[in-house]
């Protein structure tokens, strides 16, 4: 048993890869709403319809240190610190008329929604008593921005468990905590307002990262579209009707946020927390905006989507690019390939590149928010439904007549080979036929369990590496129950999806309920696919992208069907969604509930010391007495470790700048320029610093400032306090 167990921890370990708006018909009826007659002329719009709407924001910033990160799966890649908070971001819609007709969708700086994350929101929903009681699991959206930069250890199932070393309670009640007070001052905002739809285009916003995946559909339906990724920016406004101000809005662009790379160790919303932090900041104090405005940037059909839009490049010396069939290079393997951004230099972590394509989004985002062009959102009704699926081996009939099946989850090889944003590890490539090129990983696959043949013939052409659909122990590895969920407020429809989805499975899954709404819409449909939501279901390609198995086409889970089963799970149950529908689904089975037997080997903090003669909070080297602007300021505490306390609301570090006399802050934690970089000194005293830099080139102006670290030290006997540290005043000229 103990040999078993350590191949399962080398085969995940090392197996696991990254986790890894609208096109066609949903597309062409907003683009010909926008240019018809109902378009909204700055804020005159007689003919817009009033919704009870609500926006809130919380922290959800989780262990920024000794704790791996969520999206590249690399053991390597553990927490040194802070570059930018994370955040929950509530948006609730109801209807004035029938205000029990409600929804909230809640996008998460975080790598996916997840089982174990909502089914704590739904719990803390109940807590909260008979105010909350709209809240509960058919109108609750739980979505992501899918960053790859926030701390792990949080899931439901073993397989993305393996590489942050097990569950963690603390990463875990950061997330679900921050959540579920977001929707509190949500809630707390309602009031009647209006709903606005608005568009703008994302330059040079992503790259296809499996075009060669993208290729295999078919050249009539490719030809219907302009570009291999969805290129247009939605944007969903939120006005009251009190004073026409906005409180906020809600965003959809699909975009990987890999732009920080597999090296990076610090946390961050990647680029789509860098463009809701501007779009927030650029909007303080602006007479559009109402106090405490909340900028949502929602994950879309970003699946095969790359933020690193130079391409895919050997680094190998070589200065070739990657092949297009399976992103390898000169030696036949993956690991020389890497995705290049926009302000490339080697492997940087991604930095430069991550800030400006979050600045590609905002700017986006702040054309179509200024717009003189929206499409109001109509019809009044507010509707909602959610079930759970099994999609084990479940029979289901095409449009066309003809049976297809789903299967339990399985992972092919190609998963293992990673992408191009950032490679897996040995000998695995995308493309991958599963043949006998790496022997020693087919003995382990096999001792972890083979897959029965009714699997393998489900999920061919893929070739399964990890079963993991039918791996329960020590509890399930990966879901096989499902989350099924669609929102509708007028004519705007979104779908929470389980799985990331690929340009082209978006589309089609898009197009279908935009057909279906004709059924009793009296305007087109507006769809957006927004997630990963509710639960983390890895990928969804088309069935000709499924093919060629590329990374996509390995991490959908149940197989070639799988599109077509969730298309026809949220189509059929569309009735739910007509204005006189008064009735939700069957709940569906429920998915297994792992929070109270999930493994961990996370070590806690023992006790933090100081050196004698020094103390914590003590400034260990001072910044210079003066800086030009554009200059990196930097400065060292005598730290403690930061998981003593997550300061939620609150912060690690800030700028504070002399003011008429007074010291006044201006920077704080949630400033993309201001960076907390935590290390050990000595293990065995608990000796730590901190470094504290700050980024002037990006927002500073000149003054006399100073640094600030805000820390809790815990000593033996378990008690923690908090303390504070200084530094001398500097210029910046």
């Amino acid at each position: 048993m103990f040999l078993r167990v350590l191949l399962v921890l080398l085969l995940t370990f090392t197996a696991l890869a990254n986790a890894g708006p609208t096109a066609g018909k949903a597309e062409s009826a907003f683009n010909a709403k926008r240019d018809g007659d109902e378009k909204v002329k700055g804020r005159q719009a007689p003919d817009r319809q009033k919704y009870l709407i609500g926006v809130g924001k919380a922290d959800i910033t989780g262990p920024v240190v000794e704790l791996g990160l969520a999206g590249y799966a690399d053991l390597a890649q553990t927490g040194t610190g802070l570059r930018q908070r994370l955040y929950s971001r509530s948006f609730i819609v109801a209807d004035v008329d029938n205000p029990e007709d409600r929804f909230v969708y809640i996008v998460l700086d975080t790598q996916s929604g997840d089982t174990a994350i909502r089914f704590g929101i739904l719990e803390a929903m109940v807590a909260l008593g008979e105010e909350y009681s709209p809240y509960r699991g058919h109108n609750v959206a739980v979505a992501s921005t899918h960053s790859h930069a926030g701390p792990a250890a949080w899931y439901n199932y073993l397989l993305p468990q393996v590489t942050s070393l097990g569950f963690d309670r603390q990463s875990y009640q950061a997330i679900v905590d921050g959540a579920v007070l977001s929707i509190k001052r949500a809630h707390e905002s309602l009031q009647e307002g209006y709903l606005d739809v608005s568009s703008a285009e994302v330059v040079d916003g992503a790259i296809n990262r499996s075009l060669w995946s993208y290729m295999q559909n078919p050249g009539a339906e490719r030809n219907r579209y302009g570009s291999a990724t969805d290129t247009t920016l939605t944007l969903l406004r939120f006005q009251r009707a009190s004073d026409n101000k906005n409180m906020g809005v809600l965003t959809w662009f699909p975009v990987h946020p890999t732009s920080l790379l597999g090296n990076n160790t610090h946390i961050a919303g990647d680029n789509k927390g860098v463009a809701a932090w501007m779009l927030e900041e650029a909007l303080k104090g602006d007479d559009s905006a109402a106090d405490g405005f909340v900028a949502g940037f929602s994950q879309a059909n970003h699946a095969d989507t790359s933020p690193n839009v130079l391409g895919a490049w050997c680094e190998d010396g070589s200065g070739q690019m990657c092949s297009f069939e399976n992103s390898t290079c000169a030696d036949g393997r993956s690991q020389s390939c890497h995705g290049r951004g926009p302000e490339f230099r080697s492997l940087d972590l991604g930095v430069k590149s991550c800030y400006e394509m979050g600045r590609r989004q905002y700017n986006a985002a702040r054309e179509a928010y200024d717009s003189l062009e929206y499409t109001p959102v109509v019809g009044g009704s507010v509707k909602s439904f959610h079930f759970y699926h099994d999609m084990s081996f479940w029979n289901f009939t095409l449009p066309d007549g003809t049976q297809a099946q789903t299967c339990p989850a399985g992972l092919g090889h190609s998963f293992a080979a990673g992408t191009t944003d950032w490679p897996g590890a040995f000998d695995f490539t995308q493309g991958d036929s599963g043949e006998a090129n790496n022997p020693l990983w087919n003995v382990v696959s096999g001792l972890l369990r083979t897959p029965s043949e009714q699997q393998k013939k489900c999920q061919e052409p893929k070739p399964v590496l990890l079963d993991v659909g039918e791996m329960t122990v020590p509890y399930p590895w990966s879901p096989n129950i499902v989350d099924i969920q669609l929102l509708r407020v007028g004519q705007l429809f979104i779908i929470a999806s389980p799985v990331e989805v690929t340009t082209m499975a978006g589309r089609r899954w898009k197009n279908a309920i935009a057909a279906e709404a004709e059924s009793f819409l009296d305007q087109d449909a507006i769809v957006m696919v927004g997630g990963p939501a509710n639960t983390y279901a890895h990928y969804m390609v088309t069935r000709e992208e499924y093919q060629v198995q590329r990374y996509e086409g390995a991490s959908t889970l149940f197989g070639q069907y799988e599109l077509e089963a969730f298309i026809n799970l949220t189509v059929s149950n569309m009735n739910y969604l007509t204005p006189e529908a008064n009735s939700l689904p069957a709940p569906g089975p429920t998915p297994p509930d792992n929070r109270g037997n999930s493994l961990s080997f996370i070590t806690g903090v023992v006790q933090d010391g100081a050196p004698i003669g020094s103390s914590f909070g003590r400034v260990v080297r001072q910044p210079a007495a003066s800086y030009s602007v554009g200059a990196v300021v930097n400065a060292t505490f005598q730290a403690a470790n930061p998981r003593n306390n997550l300061r939620l609301e609150g912060t690690y570090t800030a700028v504070e700048q002399l003011v008429g006399g007074t010291w006044t802050r201006v920077r704080d934690d949630a400033d993309w320029f201001l960076v907390f970089t935590w290390r050990r000194t000595n293990w065995l005293l608990g000796y730590s610093e901190v470094d504290v830099t700050w980024e002037t080139a990006g927002n500073a102006s000149p003054g006399t400032y100073r640094l600030k670290y805000y820390g809790d030290s815990k000593n033996l006997l378990g008690t923690v306090r908090a303390f504070e540290g200084t530094t001398n005043s500097f210029e910046l000229r």
